[in-house]
């Protein structure tokens, strides 16, 4: 017997059922869809749909509210940092920003930057280059003989206002005045 030798057993594997291939088939004609109507034709899933009555998820209140100002930070915790260094992930010695702690795999995305929280233990002397951080965790970081150094993150719309050349105040007064 060879690999190309080998095949299934005679029934093992049952062929699909080829629908709308004459009456003698048992499946032609209507092809079990039965007659008529919406969920007889192809391509029309009427999935939710009550008979003229409003849907159930059309009826129920919306809910909640998606902030599109709000910002996105990269949470990173002060023990996660600890465990970092003492694994050898990061050189207490060197600056640590978004792009050394990207590096050590403690921080995805944050596209406005990082955010420095308090929880857990540092003991490092460790200086920090973030885009936010929490009075605890500022306060902890001191503590350890390190320092937080928070960066000014310009918003998008600032910096487009900028590019622009005046501002909107400006514009008022100068009109104004």
């Amino acid at each position: 017997m060879k690999l190309n030798e080998i095949k299934d057993n005679d029934g093992a594997r049952k062929g699909r059922m080829r629908v709308g291939r004459g009456i003698g088939s048992g499946k032609g004609k209507t092809a079990g869809r039965g007659q008529k109507g919406a969920k007889a034709r192809s391509g029309v899933s009427i999935n939710g749909f009550e008979g003229g009555q409003m849907p159930l998820h059309m009826r129920i209140p919306k809910r909640g509210f998606n902030n599109i100002f709000a910002k996105d930070y990269a949470i990173v915790n002060l023990g996660a940092v600890q465990k970092a260094i003492d694994a050898g992930k990061l050189d207490a010695a060197a600056t640590i920003d978004q792009a050394a702690l990207n590096a050590a795999s403690l921080t995805r995305g944050g596209k406005d930057g990082v955010r420095l929280l308090a929880k857990g233990e540092l003991t490092a002397k460790v200086s920090f280059l973030v885009a936010g951080a929490s009075q605890s965790a500022i306060d902890a970081v001191e503590k350890a003989g390190g320092k937080v150094e928070v960066i000014a993150v310009v918003p998008a719309a600032d910096k487009a206002k900028a590019k622009k050349g005046t501002t909107l105040a400006a514009r008022k007064a100068a009109r104004q005045g």
